[in-house]
């Protein structure tokens, strides 16, 4: 995991495993976009806009049920990209990846890309 090289996404996606993930939305600025594609073996759905958006997505998630495991991250200018998968009870459930553009005077996200899927796994 790098977590040096993106350590406001490794932050966030510790706060979203935890019993509390609501506290992400501290971490966001006033002008705050999102659109995460999150698909299963269903289907799919997007969760997109500004806080509303974010606040939707949280409230379906199962929270501290899937665990987040980074395993690339890279850091470009104000933007942090990274790779990983969730597990459910340590078994592969989803690869995911993320582009996080942090506002440089806030330390806050204010755009971020989030896509998931079971259909493709980086460490098979």
């Amino acid at each position: 995991m790098t977590a040096s090289a993106t350590p406001f996404m490794v932050k966030w996606f510790e706060i979203m495993d935890s019993t509390t993930p609501e506290r992400v939305l501290d971490m966001i600025t006033d002008d705050f976009q999102i659109s995460i594609l999150f698909a299963t073996a269903d289907g799919a759905a997007e969760f997109k806009g500004d806080r509303a958006g974010l606040e939707t997505y949280l409230a379906q998630r199962e929270v501290s049920v899937l665990v987040h495991h980074v395993t690339h991250g890279h850091k470009v200018g104000d933007t942090e990209v990274l790779l990983g998968e969730t597990r459910r009870d340590g078994a592969f459930e989803a690869s995911f990846n993320t582009s996080t553009q942090i506002d440089p005077a806030s330390g806050k996200a204010r755009r971020m890309l989030i896509c998931r899927t079971p259909s493709v796994s980086f460490s098979d």
